[in-house]
């Protein structure tokens, strides 16, 4: 398993190079993501109303959560080490960081927060999952992680963003009963 996670990460970080993706990808790693989602945070209040009002509060747990526990736990659990420092021969666009490998938190959080948009408003699904899977592509094209972190990390993002949906839609049921049971329409 580990020699084709290793060769999946050289076919990307070295065969499938190219100029406009080497000043594309350390851009994309670095700031795009929090552009565009502040633009699509931005939208959603505008156009959303209460419904997007939930949607930004529940991503704000959601992310802050996923990446805590990724960051702090499952990283320091698995101890892998980023292929830029492991690797001599690794192409680095971006600074190595000093953190663990396993899973990318980059991933972890773009893919929650894909997942938890798409559920409040279904159009932005494609949108969502291709701006995570660009940002999980890039983490590998700039060397400092291995494919299967990327896909690790986008693992734990979408079960992140499915637990707290569950989570909402428990709340949202309960308090809907409740509402019955005040009105004597539940027995």
């Amino acid at each position: 398993m580990y020699e084709l996670d290793l060769a999946t990460f050289y076919f990307i970080n070295r065969t499938t190079t190219n100029p406009l993706f080497d000043v594309l990808m350390p851009f994309v790693t670095g700031h795009l993501f929090y552009f565009v989602y502040a633009i699509l945070i931005g939208l959603l209040l505008w156009f959303g109303k209460k419904r997007a009002l939930i949607c930004v509060g529940l991503l704000v747990i959601t992310v802050g959560t996923s990446d805590s526990v990724n960051s702090r736990v499952l990283k320091e659990v698995v101890g892998r080490v980023r292929p830029c420092s492991a690797l001599k021969d690794a192409r680095l666009l971006v600074g190595c960081g000093g953190g663990k490998s396993f899973p990318s938190t980059h991933a972890t959080n773009n893919f929650a927060a894909a997942v938890l948009i798409g559920y409040f408003f279904k159009k932005t699904w494609p949108y969502g999952l291709g701006i995570a899977a660009i940002v999980a592509y890039s983490r590998v094209y700039v060397g400092v992680h291995y494919p299967a972190d990327v896909l690790g990390g986008a693992l734990v993002g979408v079960c992140f963003a499915l637990f707290v949906i569950q989570f909402y839609r428990l709340g949202v049921w309960w308090v809907e009963r409740r509402r019955l049971l005040k009105a004597g329409n539940i027995v």
